[in-house]
């Protein structure tokens, strides 16, 4: 009895100092968690989602999900690497607005001499460690090293697969303004960001970046945390106007009430960045079905899709490509356009939307 205590309390330990490592970010606290308290979207101790929201399905078995992660079928990863497109991104022409696809949820967005980068994950792993989550052969085309100066960097909320630390921290000093969601700030600020280098919005806030750039914080049905506890800081979407042109940033988010109200408050969009991937039966509420992002582009509505959230790690059990082939199908059915780039090819508003079949395989 006294070996099996020993053993239980060393493995608490060792829990707990693994969890202080700085993969695993900060909690909020002082002035910036004193503004969380005065949240709307805060109750309880978290942040709460406009609508009721289980992370899991009634009935959902953890223990068969836990064999269902350790048995995915075998087209759950791509037989071969992911073909890319490398652009030089330090001389891309921007005279309109022009957005590379990184894979999974990361791209820059350029437009006229502007840079901005959202949700970059470069470091090779959708975790904080290196043996789960790891992205797929050919996918890491890009990494810090290739990215211009960034002026802004989007951060949509603290998940590992949207929030790497290893990104971040070696980004932190090419990037002049992070523009990120409630108390995500306190991961930043212990990775070596400057408080004033930090805008942390609660849904519905607005700001103009600089002139003819606003950003809107937009509601996203979803959760957040990095380690056990979760709801400490808030997820969002945002909203970008940007010379002109009006883009929905998505970030993670369930189907949900909040496309027709976004739609409704700042539709129509030129494009509408969805996630696209990663779903499944037993969490149907956080993440959207592909036939699902093709009614939220419609309650947007955007003029087109740019479906992100796949091709670079398997964090569900589906096939890697079953995200677009799904949503391509629904899409045509209901006459919604989608581009389609392969990771690295520019997409120019109003110019250029790439609609290869390079997933085939």
């Amino acid at each position: 009895m006294l070996v099996i205590t020993i053993i239980i309390l060393s493995l608490v330990v060792s829990t707990a100092v693994f969890m202080k490592q700085s993969p695993f970010g900060s909690d909020p606290a002082d002035a910036r968690l004193e503004r969380i308290k005065h949240s709307p979207n805060y109750r309880d101790g978290a942040f709460q989602n406009l609508e009721f929201t289980p992370t899991m399905r009634e009935g959902a078995s953890y223990i068969n999900i836990l064999w269902e992660n350790l048995n995915k079928p075998q087209n759950n990863i791509p037989p071969r690497p992911i073909p890319t497109v490398k652009t030089d991104l330090k001389t891309l022409t921007d005279d309109k607005p022009t957005i590379v696809w990184f894979g999974h949820s990361s791209y820059l967005i350029k437009s006229k001499g502007v840079n901005l980068l959202v949700d970059p994950v470069f470091s090779g792993n959708a975790s904080p460690v290196s043996f789960f989550g790891k992205s797929y052969p050919g996918s890491d085309a890009y990494g810090v090293e290739d990215m211009p100066s960034i002026d802004y960097l989007i951060l949509t909320h603290d998940h590992y697969d949207h929030l790497d630390y290893p990104t971040i921290s070696q980004l932190i000093p090419k990037v002049k303004k992070i523009y990120t969601a409630l108390g995500v700030g306190a991961h930043l600020e212990r990775w070596g960001a400057r408080p004033d280098q930090i805008v942390e919005f609660d849904w519905w806030e607005r700001q103009s970046v600089a002139p003819d750039i606003e950003l809107t914080a937009t509601p996203a049905r979803h959760f957040s945390g990095r380690s056990f506890a979760r709801g400490k800081t808030l997820w969002t979407s945002f909203v970008l106007q940007l010379h002109g042109y009006k883009l929905f940033v998505g970030g993670d988010s369930g189907f949900g009430k909040h496309f027709q109200e976004i739609g409704d408050k700042f539709g129509p969009f030129d494009l509408a960045i969805l996630e696209c991937g990663q779903y499944g039966r037993d969490w149907p509420n956080i993440h959207m079905f592909p036939e699902e992002v093709v009614t939220a582009a419609q309650d947007l509505r955007a003029r087109t899709i740019l479906p992100v959230h796949w091709a670079k790690f398997s964090l569900a059990m589906h096939a890697w490509n079953e995200p677009i082939q799904r949503l391509l199908k629904k899409s045509e059915q209901q006459g919604m356009d989608v581009t389609t780039p392969h990771i690295g090819e520019p997409v120019v508003l109003n110019a250029s939307y790439p609609r290869t079949v390079w997933w085939n395989f």
